[in-house]
């Protein structure tokens, strides 16, 4: 069975939200709602969509500074937007495609454009970024064929700095705890101490060269990775 497109909407009149998300559901997506951009960016520091549905007028966050903030996260910012508004302006369009916004639809409209429109845009995306890959700068992780490239060289990695590489990169800007990568790769099967994470660490930094410092020591916690200056 094929993997569901997820599908973050971030609307604040709630009897639409409801109405969409039954529709969206019916057609295969999963669907996550949320009334605010607190809720939103909560979620995303946990789990991140395929495409992001967003309202302009929200309360705390408006949309365009929603997406302007996506367009600036170097995780975040490849994940597709689509506009779904009352502001029908000519303005307000430019403004939205500004942001970073990959269509703009304008209220009232039917579920079955929209969901045409969102299939349309990720099709465009899924052309471009081939799935189960992270790029990051000039590194580049194909999770299917368990390879990684810096400058378009491969790096040889075992699959346990592999796994370790891929967690940081998805954790971006975050501390992850020495148990927590140990728990992330029992999942795997995987049997690994404290002093065993430092040691794939080490060799991590080694082979990734001069990219290696953006990953982070956090004394006596764990690592992050991180390209901002410290």
């Amino acid at each position: 069975m094929d993997k569901k497109d997820i599908v973050y909407l971030v609307e604040d009149d709630v009897d639409l939200a409801e109405i969409l998300t039954f529709n969206l559901e019916n057609e295969g997506f999963e669907v996550k709602h949320f009334t605010n951009g607190n809720e939103f960016f909560k979620t995303m520091e946990q789990t991140l969509p395929n495409i992001v549905i967003l309202d302009i007028m929200l309360p705390g966050y408006d949309g365009v500074r929603i997406a302007k903030i996506l367009r600036q996260n170097v995780l975040y910012k490849d994940i597709p937007i689509i506009f779904l508004t009352a502001k029908s302006e000519e303005e307000d369009k430019i403004e939205g495609f500004n942001a970073g916004a990959d269509d703009y639809i304008t209220k009232p409209f039917s579920s079955k454009e929209l969901i045409a429109r969102i299939r349309a845009v990720l099709n465009r995306y899924k052309k471009i970024n081939p799935a189960n890959k992270l790029k990051l700068e000039n590194l580049e992780l194909d999770e299917d064929k368990m390879e990684v490239t810096l400058d378009g060289k491969p790096i040889n990695l075992t699959k346990t700095e592999f796994r370790i590489l891929k967690y940081l990169l998805e954790n971006i800007d975050k501390i992850m705890t020495r148990d927590k990568i140990i728990n992330m790769l029992w999942s795997y099967g995987t049997d690994i101490n404290d002093r065993t994470v430092d040691v794939h660490i080490k060799h991590l930094r080694d082979k990734l060269g001069d990219f290696g410092r953006y990953i982070r020591t956090i004394r006596g916690v764990g690592y992050k990775f991180s390209l901002k200056d410290e």
